[in-house]
């Protein structure tokens, strides 16, 4: 072994055998779901099916949101210039960050503060909100520019209560909302990124890669966008970022 020797504990490689956290690939493949192999990979060890159906629930989620947010929009205008498909999606990603997509990781954060702080998760959310409000200061996961009751948010906290993960961070996640609404005077709801982060934070993933799972999520939907950009539109052309139509498929149901 040299001086610059080093190790990792993700990935083995070896003639004829791949290995991830010291389970095959291809004893993988085909038992286990890849929402599964995600949560393998990021925490070590092989999670159940209701973990997997939670995380794959929260990909399914963020998977796409039109045209308009940062990150399609930058995607399609690299795209738009002749630039190949992996600079379009690398400029979409980087466009993923505090404010978009981001606050997953700051409200993991800010539950975590709340959980850890009290015994008395209502009243440690209400002092947490009322000095936050009083500073001026962001609360993350709460409210949309789109959205009053995204149907995302209810979706998932439903499936967190039918599998489990309706613990104490979800309960912080309602009860910060719910001193929003006692201290201002008005609903903030909780956004699809604040429900995320309860749930991560009910599953046992750690802030930092919280914002993971929304790139991961919404990496198909960017690479969709940049595939019609390629396709369909013409090269270098003015990209209006309200200007535009759905002329997909019509309302289906499963």
């Amino acid at each position: 072994m040299g001086e610059n020797h080093w190790k990792t504990g993700i990935t083995r490689i070896e003639p004829n055998k791949i290995s991830v956290r010291g389970y095959r690939v291809d004893q993988l493949m085909g038992k286990v779901s890849f929402p599964q192999v995600i949560y393998l990979i990021l925490k070590g060890e092989l999670p159940d099916e209701k973990v997997g159906k939670m995380i794959d629930a929260i990909l399914v989620s963020s998977i796409d949101h039109g045209a308009t947010p940062p990150s399609t929009l930058a995607a399609r205008t690299i795209a738009s210039t002749g630039s190949p498909l992996n600079a379009a999606l690398a400029g979409g990603i980087l466009a993923i960050y505090k404010y978009h997509g981001g606050a997953i990781e700051n409200a993991m954060k800010q539950y975590m503060e709340i959980v850890e702080k009290s015994g008395n998760i209502r009243e440690e959310a209400e002092r947490f909100t009322r000095d936050k409000l009083e500073k001026k200061q962001v609360i993350f996961g709460f409210g949309h520019r789109y959205h009053k009751n995204d149907p995302r948010t209810a979706k998932l906290f439903s499936m967190a209560e039918e599998l489990g993960f309706n613990g104490r961070y979800v309960e912080a996640a309602h009860a910060i909302a719910e001193a929003i609404e006692k201290i201002k005077g008005k609903r903030l709801p909780i956004n699809v990124d604040g429900a995320i982060a309860a749930i991560l934070c009910e599953l046992g993933f750690p802030p930092e890669l919280g914002n993971a799972f929304f790139i991961m999520a919404r990496t198909p939907g960017l690479i969709a966008h940049i595939y019609e950009e390629q396709t369909r539109m013409k090269p270098m052309r003015k990209i209006d970022p309200v200007d535009h139509e759905y002329d997909g498929p019509p309302d289906r149901e499963i």
